[in-house]
């Protein structure tokens, strides 16, 4: 448990960019939503082959058979549709706008629509709330939040509008992920072609609350639901992971925020190979955006945008991109 008294570990990095709303679906579906919190659940329980202990869950949660392995035991409804790569690309999580010509990868944010005729990321904070759900996650929620020493949700330091997820046990996990699993629909349903998920490292900000390898299987539940709903999962930052996030998690690319300011794309592209897409952000550039692009270690599709990401009817709008 975290002290409320005892200072926090900051953010391994400075994320400033603006989170967009994150969707709330209707209450419909109710087959699909089954279906997916089912598909849910093996890779909760059976993880490295093991189911969960007692001390993870309780009675009311019920334990599926052991079939051996993770991705076995579950049912890929459709095919998804791999990363292009060595394209264009444009990061538009501050509201969407037609892309630029060259352009044929497109993030933007669950709340908005998929650019039409090019490759649709689906943006999904996961292990934090939205600021504009924290009364729904502090009322009908609450035992999702994690908690300090006086019971209080605890704020990620770089993000005070942010409350964490309460990861720590696979019944919380498997809560969440049938939460999470109705957005990923809508993304399907709206024409995205991929989702991202942010926050991945939210547990190096927690002093020892979550560890990694609880961040490891609710990533391995959220990308199981994202493959049998018919979308590519990709990895959001988090160098930490290393090859955990492909071979464990099973992410098909990753997203990355500032890989050459920190020095970290290699990391990535030793994973990923050319599924790597790089967001760098005019504030914080070191060097300039024509020299990161000649650097054999930066991504081919990297992208230059202004810290907020707003629309090009902004004067502080700008993009680039490799």
């Amino acid at each position: 448990m975290i002290s409320a008294d005892q200072p926090r570990a900051p953010h391994s990095r400075e994320r400033l960019q603006r989170r967009p709303a994150q969707r709330r679906l209707s209450q419909g579906r109710p087959n699909q939503r089954l279906r997916l919190l089912a598909l849910a659940l093996p890779a909760l329980l059976l993880v490295a082959g093991c189911t969960a202990t007692d001390s993870d869950t309780d009675a009311s949660t019920p334990t599926p058979t052991p079939t051996g392995s993770i991705s076995s035991s579950l049912t890929i409804s459709a095919p998804y549709l791999p990363l292009p790569t060595g394209v264009g690309v444009d990061y538009q999580l501050g509201g969407g706008y037609t892309p630029a010509d060259g352009v044929e990868i497109v993030a933007r944010d669950s709340t908005d629509s998929a650019a039409e005729g090019l490759y649709s990321i689906c943006y999904i904070n996961a292990f934090q709330t939205q600021p504009q759900e924290a009364d729904l996650w502090l009322t009908e929620r609450a035992d999702l939040l994690l908690r300090d020493d006086n019971g209080d949700p605890v704020i990620d330091p770089g993000w005070p509008d942010e409350m964490i997820l309460d990861i720590s046990t696979t019944k919380n996990r498997i809560t969440i992920a049938s939460i999470f699993g109705e957005t990923i629909l809508g993304c399907a349903s709206d024409g995205f072609k991929a989702v991202e998920f942010d926050n991945l490292d939210t547990w190096t900000r927690t002093d020892g609350s979550l560890t990694e390898q609880n961040s490891v299987e609710m990533a391995m539940a959220l990308v199981d639901l994202t493959h049998s709903a018919g979308l590519a999962a990709g990895q959001k930052n988090s160098a930490e992971l290393g090859e955990r996030g492909r071979d464990e998690v099973g992410f098909d690319f990753a997203v990355t925020e500032e890989c050459a300011q920190f020095n970290e794309c290699d990391v990535f592209r030793d994973v990923y190979k050319d599924a790597v897409i790089d967001i760098e952000y005019t504030d914080a550039l070191d060097r300039p955006f024509d020299e990161i692009c000649a650097d054999p270690a930066t991504p081919d599709m990297t992208v230059l945008r202004d810290r907020d990401l707003v629309t090009p009817d902004s004067d502080e709008y700008v993009f680039e991109h490799c």
